[in-house]
């Protein structure tokens, strides 16, 4: 059971005569996993970043509980404390904030000038909380919300941190794949152990051991603080992220949302399977092949199989998160991520990724003409472009919110205008509206003279036909866009790794016609068959 999840409408799918809908991914049960904790009621509560939610799983009976749901006061949430009184202290990582919510349900910020907040913990009624960035600060932060003491600066991504049975807090830095302690008074770090494959958590077993989960590697390791000889207790696919404790049973969790407990022996158990984070754009290649992707991860989808991820933030020459994509060829693909960058990518035994411009603020669809130019937009600054061969042209400006591209038959440039509610063709000849009457339009998608749109905010699949302007709605009630009543935070983004990381419902076609769509609200793909 699954209370308060962001997509929480029970109302089927609608569809139009001769309209078919199904899911090819399931929907997901947790957006994302990052920093976990036992709570004082022995249930696992679980940060999700992507999901801006806070879920508390009973490993009894699976059930998991919205605490702090999207659209909420909390934002973003990565790691989580619990003082004595049993508040909930929260880092949001995308908001440069620290927020305490009590038993009650309010919620009140403690800090919000701590960029890349991450790591937290508590001790003896002391909050410790440490800055994942290049640069980053380890402080104590007093629970009055006056000025932080720095413990130490200048830290290449610390992140979730614990003190020891020895009173010394460690924290593991990322950036030089090892862990730290320090005394919570001040004084000279220690290094405990090196040679790690991005450290992203450090909690003690009942033994004093520390276990730190590897981003890197997947490993899931037991350190002897002493001698830092090290163990494997769990080899997990790369993208760890965090791990807890419950009556002596350890859980981690991952990026994509898996919960899993580790047995010992080198065994594991799946507690929660992982999912999509947030859909983003989908696009088909030349051999049939579904590509989805996922801001951490960019996956590959073939009929009847699971996803697999093709490239990650963890993998070889990554592309980075990538928000707009189209296949250029097998394996091959044209994309824009969230840093404001148009790049290539070639997925292979050895991957590459091409830089082809950058500077740019949230670009979002992305689109190659039959010339080979790129059209991409910039729902930042309102401006639809177009790149090639190292050149940048405007091509339309004062745009509100684009974020789809496509191409007309005719070859014009269609852009979603997802704050005008509209579809617009951009050329020499201005800005003319092709279609009106929409509320938020993300994806578009053509097929002959058809053009498909996702509406997020009408939760609908719309046909109009380009030639006679005819309108049908071939499906409604799609979880897409956010539940009815609530209002979506801004995510901000952490740069340089991220700018800000808003929404996109995508849509491709198949070489057999079938209309795939990014479930954004369950973190599901959708295959959608039109008869013809």
């Amino acid at each position: 059971m699954t209370r308060g999840a962001r997509y929480s409408s029970t109302t089927p799918i609608t569809v139009a005569e001769g309209v078919s809908v199904e899911r090819v991914t399931p929907p997901s049960r947790l957006f994302g996993a990052n920093g976990l904790r036992t709570g004082p009621d022995k249930r696992i509560y679980v940060a999700q970043v992507a999901g801006s939610t806070i879920s508390a799983l009973d490993i009894t009976t699976g059930d998991i509980e919205t605490i702090s749901a999207k659209g909420s006061d909390i934002i973003a949430p990565d790691d989580i404390a619990f003082d004595v009184d049993g508040n909930l202290i929260a880092t949001e990582y995308m908001d440069a904030r620290v927020s305490v919510r009590s038993p009650d349900g309010t919620s009140r910020v403690l800090r919000d000038d701590l960029p890349g907040a991450n790591g937290i913990t508590v001790h003896n009624g002391r909050l410790f909380v440490n800055e994942c960035r290049i640069g980053g600060r380890l402080m104590e932060l007093p629970l009055d919300g006056s000025a932080p003491v720095v413990l130490q600066d200048n830290l290449p991504m610390p992140n979730a941190m614990e003190v020891g049975p020895d009173g010394l807090l460690y924290y593991p830095v990322m950036g030089t794949n090892d862990i730290w302690r320090i005394d919570p008074n001040g004084g000279t770090p220690e290094r405990v152990v090196g040679d790690l494959a991005g450290p992203d958590s450090v909690k003690f077993d009942a033994a004093g051991f520390i276990v730190s989960t590897q981003a890197g590697s997947g490993q899931v390791l037991r350190i002897d603080p002493r001698t830092g000889n090290r163990e494997v207790l769990a080899q997990l696919a790369p993208g760890l992220d965090n791990c807890t404790f419950v009556d002596g049973r350890l859980f981690v969790s991952s990026f994509d949302g898996a919960i899993t407990e580790v047995l010992g022996g080198g065994d594991s158990k799946s507690v929660l399977p992982g999912g999509l984070l947030w859909p983003l754009d989908l696009t088909v290649g030349p051999d049939g092949t579904l590509y989805v992707a996922d801001g951490t991860f960019f996956y590959q989808y073939r009929g009847g199989g699971e996803l697999e991820v093709v490239a990650s933030l963890f993998s070889l020459n990554s592309p980075g998160y990538v928000r707009g994509v189209v296949a250029t060829g097998v394996n091959e693909f044209v994309g824009a991520t969230s840093t404001g960058q148009v790049v290539t990518y070639k997925h292979g035994p050895e991957p590459e990724t091409g830089l082809i411009a950058d500077g740019f603020d949230q670009l979002y669809g992305i689109a190659v003409a039959s010339d080979g130019s790129i059209v991409t937009v910039d729902a930042g600054t309102g401006r639809a472009l177009s790149v090639r061969g190292g050149q940048t042209e405007v091509l339309a400006s004062g745009l509100q919110r684009p974020i789809g591209v496509a191409f007309s038959p005719d070859n014009a440039v269609l852009i979603s205008e997802s704050g005008a509610g509209r579809i617009v063709s951009v050329g020499a000849g201005g800005v003319d509206t092709v279609v009106d009457g929409l509320e938020t339009p993300h994806g578009i998608l053509v097929r002959g003279n058809q053009l498909l749109i996702v509406d997020v905010g009408l939760k609908a699949l719309i046909a109009v036909d380009l030639v006679t302007k005819a309108r049908q709605t071939l499906a409604s009630e799609l979880p897409v866009g956010v539940p009815e009543g609530v209002v979506a935070k801004p995510l901000k983004g952490t740069p340089p790794f991220s700018g800000p990381m808003g929404p996109f419902a995508g849509i491709t076609a198949g070489q057999d016609g079938t209309v795939y769509v990014s479930a954004d609200a369950e973190g599901s793909v959708l295959a959608v068959r039109i008869a013809a």
